[in-house]
């Protein structure tokens, strides 16, 4: 079982020029780092993995572990829907020195179970780090089934899945079906309490970039026993949770830090940025939470 209950799936920081600002990234990583993170999954679906180069992703991975390795683990988001591309984009980031593997199934493509497993397999097979299946229906078009992850879990370095398929059921299949080492993460920041009820570990979050620290007490709360302060805990943060989903993540998210002022620039396209209205409930949500004077 990983020892890491609540990593960051990190955004992308831009400059002017939406051109990849790595001195904010790592302002970012370490603002992470002193909020409760204990892991950092860079180059994930909000740090729009499917818009940056192979090079701009490794230089994010080398500059994120160089400023907070030594504090949080590094998990690197390599999986694309090309699995000889996310094989070699996962060999090149293992030798950075990273701390583990994150890999998301093929959009697009639609591939079976077992094409979803040999995909996972190779990537594995490719790398002695620890690696994070990501299973994100919504993003991909394809589900990645319980049984197929209990095959999966078999081999050695496959050790966690980060689940996000909002279905609590198959959580609790899923849960029934893999080893009791074998870490399940929250994938919605909405679920993660009850997920934490069903068997996972922890969350991947996007809240955290915010409320780190709330989080972090949320889910100690709910292991220490303290269920009825994770609840109230939960209840506080739900409006936070929901309202950085008011469109596509991660545009209500890096509006928001920009309001914070935790300058990560805009959007690459075909993302654009936050609508008129949509900035004005961004920045009352803030506002009423007290992240905003």
């Amino acid at each position: 079982m990983l020892k890491s209950r609540l990593l960051t799936a990190m955004v992308t920081p831009y400059d002017d020029q939406l051109q990849v600002d790595l001195d904010k990234a790592k302002r970012l990583a370490k603002h992470l780092a002193e909020t409760g993170s204990e892991g950092i999954v860079v180059c994930g679906t909000t740090g729009e993995s499917p818009v940056l180069s192979a090079e701009e992703k490794l230089s994010l991975f080398a500059a994120v572990k160089e400023e907070v390795g030594d504090k949080v683990e590094v998990w690197a988001g390599t999986g694309s829907n090309n699995t000889n591309a996310s094989v070699e984009l996962t060999r090149s980031a293992s030798r950075l020195g990273v701390n583990g593997i994150m890999a998301v199934t093929p959009y697009y493509n639609k591939p079976s179970q077992n094409g979803l497993y040999e995909h996972f397999r190779a990537i594995a097979e490719a790398t002695d780090l620890p690696v994070m299946l990501y299973n994100v229906p919504g993003r991909t078009g394809v589900n990645l089934l319980p049984e197929t992850v209990k095959k999966l879990a078999e081999m050695e370095n496959i050790v966690a899945v980060k689940e996000a398929s909002g279905n609590l059921d198959q959580v609790s299949q899923l849960r029934t079906l893999v080893p009791d080492d074998f870490t399940i993460y929250s994938g919605d920041d909405s679920l993660t309490l009850p997920m934490l009820a069903v068997g996972a570990s922890g969350v991947v979050s996007i809240a955290s970039h915010i409320a780190g620290k709330r989080i972090k007490e949320m889910i100690d709360a709910f292991f220490n026993g303290e269920v009825v302060r994770a609840c109230r805990l939960h209840g506080e943060l739900f409006p936070l949770f929901k309202g950085l989903f008011i469109t596509t993540n991660p545009i209500p998210l890096k509006e928001a830090l920009n309001m914070m002022g935790l300058d990560v620039g805009g959007l690459r396209l075909p993302l654009t940025g936050a609508t008129d209205s949509e900035k004005a409930q961004i920045r009352r949500m803030l506002t009423e939470m007290g992240y905003l004077k």
